[in-house]
């Protein structure tokens, strides 16, 4: 899944990888302190991060794609749901988005 199929299929939001904004490296609970800082949802594939992570008190929502794989073939036809749960995201609140 290329960053740039992700801005294509989510317009009127700002997409960004980890990679893009340095993060690189840097581990899940710090990571999702900084997305905080700069996005209000965070968009992953990464089935188990609300068993790994709290969003309490963050000012984060987060969607997860639950899908059979990451290729763009499978989740092109998951964005219109992606982007329905993108605009009814809480902060703190983790909702997923099933294939």
């Amino acid at each position: 899944m290329t960053s740039a199929f992700l801005r294509d299929a989510l317009p009127g939001h700002d997409v960004k990888t980890v990679a893009q904004d340095g993060w690189a490296g840097v581990k899940n609970g710090e990571l999702l302190k900084l997305a905080a800082e700069l996005f209000d949802v965070l968009l992953t594939v990464d089935r188990s991060l609300e068993y790994q992570q709290s969003f309490f008190g963050l000012a984060l929502a987060a969607s997860v794609i639950e899908a059979p794989s990451n290729g763009v073939a499978v989740l092109r036809p998951l964005m219109p749901a992606v982007l329905e749960a993108m605009g009814a995201s809480r902060p703190g609140v983790v909702t997923r988005v099933r294939a």
